[in-house]
């Protein structure tokens, strides 16, 4: 992605992260005798990526649907997304995390305000249609506007309207910090779940 961050090191969004360096990475502390730390110096582990993947995918997680509206276009465009968490309550924050090879977030990051829209277990269609290029990602859905403009899917069990906070790059990915401004319910229903390459539903 051509942001043009280093690894580990944030790329501060918004007038909070620029003046007060709160996204600053912490550093482990430094030994009470006042030496040094010693080198790390431990190989990376050589991993299998598919078997990485599978163990993984044994994690079961929801999953969200990245929108906004395009500032080039003018129309809506989103991204589906399964690795998406809290970070903070005050000020409140989530995050979420984008690969490299994504073709959308860079749209999706010009926009001033993004929706998280958390997807509903019927809206299986929903999410594969915002995971394939080169379509028309909004299709045929029907969507209202959050305060901010962005588009929140009808269908969806609730919504938060973000700004991007930071970006930090991680492996293949982003790890985007986002702080939430409005957020709201929006439909009853059980929660579209991802587990083991595989979507499902929350059976209680």
């Amino acid at each position: 992605m051509p942001d043009g961050a280093t690894a580990a090191t944030p790329i501060p969004r918004g007038p909070a992260a620029r003046s007060s360096g709160q996204n600053t990475p912490r550093r482990a502390p430094a030994p009470a005798n006042g030496a040094a730390r010693p080198a790390t110096t431990e190989p990376v582990a050589d991993i299998d990526k598919m078997r990485f993947r599978t163990i993984l995918g044994r994690f079961a997680t929801g999953v969200v649907a990245i929108t906004a509206i395009d500032p080039e276009t003018g129309l809506p465009t989103g991204l589906a997304a399964n690795s998406f968490t809290s970070v903070s309550l005050d000020p409140p924050l989530v995050s979420f995390c984008v690969a490299h090879t994504s073709s959308t977030w860079p749209r999706l990051r010009d926009a001033d305000r993004h929706c998280v829209n958390i997807l509903s277990a019927p809206q299986r269609e929903v999410c594969l249609q915002l995971a394939t290029k080169g379509v028309d990602k909004f299709a045929g859905l029907e969507w209202t506007e959050s305060p901010g403009g962005s588009p929140v899917i009808h269908g969806a069990l609730a919504w938060l309207e973000c700004s991007v906070e930071a970006e930090y790059v991680a492996g293949d990915h982003v790890i985007v910090v986002a702080q939430v401004h409005h957020l709201d319910k929006h439909h009853d229903g059980d929660p579209l779940v991802f587990y083991k390459g595989a979507y499902g539903r929350f059976e209680g």
